[in-house]
């Protein structure tokens, strides 16, 4: 899971105005990073540019996701992340920056700013900390506890099982048990085995 890029911008009409961004494309060959530091941005602004206020929307590009946020009051986040990167924690993190964003830096800035003259240093932290969606984002942590819980279940209980046809066969082997035993042993596995998990 990486997430390559976080950027605020304003929907202005027609164009969107890039206000501030974080990028982290050390990913990519040293020759290529300016390059796709651009198109990150042309892609940001484009997708800004073709969404409606108060919608939220993931677009798909080869093995990539833009998530984009446009509030009603025009301002908008965009995060560019690959196709792994769970889409709740892309959006909680985007509806964080911007309520950030919009407390920080004065609305009449919006229009006419840009990332030289806009003051808004939280960028580049939420980038790296949101690197780790399970460390950042609580469900996402709690969610991955339980998908490792159910799997050290699943392979217990698949154990239990395995230990349980050697067991049939170790009582069918038994010269020591006696049939009644055996019976008894046949019986109570019958009325257990209603209750198998599949």
């Amino acid at each position: 899971m990486k997430l390559y890029s976080l950027s605020v911008l304003y929907k202005g009409e027609p164009k969107a105005v890039l206000l501030k961004a974080a990028y982290d494309v050390s990913s990519f060959s040293f020759f290529q990073r300016s390059s796709v530091q651009e198109f990150m941005t042309f892609t940001s602004q484009l997708i800004v540019e073709r969404s409606a206020k108060g919608t939220r929307s993931s677009v798909k590009e080869q093995e990539y996701l833009c998530h984009v946020y446009v509030r009603n009051d025009s301002l908008a986040g965009v995060a560019i992340a690959d196709n792994e990167y769970p889409s709740r924690v892309a959006f909680t993190l985007l509806e964080k920056v911007l309520d950030e964003f919009s407390n920080q830096v004065d609305k009449m800035d919006w229009p006419v700013g840009s990332p030289a003259t806009i003051h808004y240093a939280a960028l580049d932290g939420h980038l790296s900390r949101y690197q780790n969606p399970r460390e950042a984002d609580p469900m996402s942590k709690v969610q991955a506890e339980l998908d490792e819980t159910k799997i050290i279940l699943h392979n217990t209980m698949e154990s239990l099982l395995e230990r349980g046809e050697k067991l049939d066969d170790l009582v069918s082997k038994s010269e020591v048990l006696g049939t009644q035993s055996k019976a008894f042993y046949k019986t109570a596995r019958k009325q257990n085995s209603c209750c198998a998990i599949m």
